[in-house]
């Protein structure tokens, strides 16, 4: 797993709700912090954070 900046995993922490968050939710947050969804997806993992209503089917 790659190196993940504390910006990112901060704003994951705080735009989850009792350890979700929407995929759409995390697109969103992708595209604001100008990272790759991968690069989220991988904090979310890494914060035990469970991806919900996945508009690909991924999580």
């Amino acid at each position: 797993m790659e190196n993940i900046d504390e910006k990112v995993l901060q704003a994951l922490k705080e735009a989850s709700v009792d350890g979700k968050l929407s995929c759409g939710q995390a697109w969103a947050l992708a595209e604001k912090l100008q990272v790759p969804r991968k690069v989220i997806g991988e904090a979310a993992d890494r914060l035990k954070i469970k991806i919900k209503e996945c508009q690909l089917g991924c999580f």
